[in-house]
């Protein structure tokens, strides 16, 4: 699979969770938890394979990225503290569905800017069978991804 297509299926995966948590109801808290645990299962697996292959790769063969691979890094630093936090904060708690609304627009806004500003530049630069194996080293990584979200590169950075 392409990389690029690989990071989109993923975006897309995380907004059906993101969709589901926002009209779970307010006294949804066993739902809420379990939404939360798949969704920093799914992000924590995605900034990993990014962190690890894609932003490496991407930088080396479009240097001109370098700044967007570092405020991306900046933006993983966000999201994996906030799920570090999520972790083992109550449903019930009144800080609980406004954190996860806060880390649902981190990421929406980190989505949108690699989807219209940075994967076409990489897209361009790289050819098609070169995504296809990044996409293949990335796919097999996501089984190596970590489960504490801290343990994430960008959780030091």
């Amino acid at each position: 699979m392409d990389a690029i297509v690989l990071l989109k299926e993923d975006h897309k995966t995380v907004e059906a969770l993101f969709k589901r948590f926002e009209q779970a109801g307010e006294r949804a808290h066993v739902e809420k938890r379990r939404l939360v645990d798949t969704i920093t299962k799914e992000l924590v697996t995605h900034a990993y394979i990014e962190e690890e292959i894609f932003y490496p790769a991407a930088r080396a063969k479009v240097p001109e990225t370098g700044d967007h691979v570092l405020e991306s890094i900046e933006e993983h630093h966000v999201v994996v503290w906030m799920l570090s936090e999520l972790k083992d904060l109550d449903p019930a708690d009144e800080h609980f569905t406004a954190k996860v609304t806060v880390l649902i627009e981190n990421v929406r806004h980190h989505v949108e800017e690699e989807e219209k500003d940075w994967f076409p530049q990489v897209r361009s630069a790289m050819g098609r069978k070169e995504l296809q194996e990044l996409g293949e080293r990335m796919a097999e990584a996501k089984a190596d991804a970590p489960g504490d979200p801290l343990a994430v590169k960008s959780a030091k950075a």
